[in-house]
């Protein structure tokens, strides 16, 4: 089979936006996990997740897991560190750039979730395009 050399490029940019936290410590794929995208008919390129904090954090872990149909699977982890928000102090936030090479492709019908070690409350953006 010859190897596809013409690039492709998204046809639609999306935006998906939400909120989680329901606390759940489990690393197996089971407890609550929000689902923040699903890969569109032709495939969804994800380039860049954005958290952030709308409470206090007391440290911990946010978990992103990825879904093929089958169950929640593992993916990456990130750190929570204990902010006290105030006037002067802003919250806990953390951006994941998936550029280029290094982009998530999920294919149709694969899912990319979130979830929180503890019960503390996120919102996310979740910036693609589709095929």
């Amino acid at each position: 089979m010859a190897p596809n050399i013409t690039p492709v490029f998204v046809l639609m940019p999306a935006l998906n936006i939400g909120t989680f936290n329901t606390a759940n410590s489990n690393r197996d794929g089971t407890g609550t996990i929000q689902s923040m995208v699903t890969g569109a008919t032709n495939g969804t390129r994800v380039k860049k997740i954005t958290i952030r904090a709308l409470t206090t954090t007391t440290a911990g872990m946010i978990r992103f897991f990825a879904n093929d149909g089958s169950g929640w699977r593992l993916w990456m982890e990130v750190p929570v560190t204990a902010v006290t928000v105030s006037a002067t102090v802003a919250g806990w936030g953390y951006q994941l750039l998936l550029q280029g090479e290094n982009a998530l492709v999920l294919p149709a019908g694969y899912s990319l979730g979130v979830a929180t070690q503890n019960g503390t409350a996120f919102s996310y953006v979740v910036e693609s395009g589709t095929y």
